[in-house]
């Protein structure tokens, strides 16, 4: 029992520290976002929760986290290639692989843990959410 809550912990500190450090580094300053600034650490706290969740979960019935941690670095780049470098375009490319790579994970995920898979839905919509903007911005 008390090594299941360490690795809990242990998948739930990759993605919520990666993502803390991504925020601090991302300079989000000059950008008129359509979304509140303030909601997007909100929703980055629950997704990067329920992907540790859900890392941990698939773990521990079997299944290897190669598209997990693929999918993570890929997330935590987009933002520093998006803000810092104001590659929009760029951006654009990387998010589209991103949901690519999220829903093979997903499926991947189904195999060994169908609510781990179910947990990382609304990472999905976020993407969604996040590749519309990412379009916005280009055309404006």
């Amino acid at each position: 029992m008390k090594k299941n809550i360490l690795n809990l912990i242990k998948y739930l500190s990759i993605p919520l520290v990666g993502g803390f450090i991504i925020g601090i580094i991302s300079d989000t300053t000059n950008y008129n976002l359509i979304i509140p600034s303030i909601i997007f650490p909100i929703v980055w706290t629950i997704l990067y929760t329920l992907m540790g969740i859900s890392s941990y979960l698939v773990k521990r019935d079997g299944g290897n986290l190669k598209l997990y941690y693929l999918q993570l670095i890929i997330n935590f780049l987009w933002p520093l290639i998006y803000f810092n470098l104001n590659a929009k375009f760029l951006a654009l490319i990387i998010i589209i692989i991103l949901i690519i790579i999220v829903i093979n994970m997903i499926e991947y995920f189904k195999e060994y843990n169908k609510l781990a898979a179910k947990l990382q839905i609304p990472y999905l919509i976020w993407l969604a959410i996040a590749l519309s903007l990412n379009i916005v911005t280009i055309i404006n």
